[in-house]
């Protein structure tokens, strides 16, 4: 082999070694960001699960509020009310079939 030869096989050789060590590190932060990935979608579950509570609880706050308020507030209730009345003859509509 001549010495140029041989340089550009030392050369390929480096680089190579440099490719693989840059693979083996995109591959690590490949993994890390998977796994954030999870981390963050399981928190965007729970974050979900926690805005639905909220809003339940509004409403909830919503409907004692027009119970206890003046007469707008409670027609608005017996709206709801009439509602709430709906869907439990819903309910017990489909229980008895």
């Amino acid at each position: 082999m001549t010495e140029r030869e041989t340089l550009l096989l030392r050369e390929f050789k480096e680089r190579l070694d440099q490719m693989i060590g840059l693979h083996q590190k995109m591959k690590a932060e490949r993994q890390i960001l998977k796994e954030e990935k999870v981390r963050l979608e399981e928190q965007v579950n729970l974050l979900t699960i926690s805005n639905q509570d909220l809003s339940k609880r509004v409403e909830d706050l919503k409907f004692a509020k027009s119970l206890v308020g003046g007469n707008e507030d409670s027609h608005e209730a017996k709206i709801k009310i009439n509602r709430l009345v709906r869907e439990i003859d819903k309910c017990i509509s489909l229980l008895n079939k």
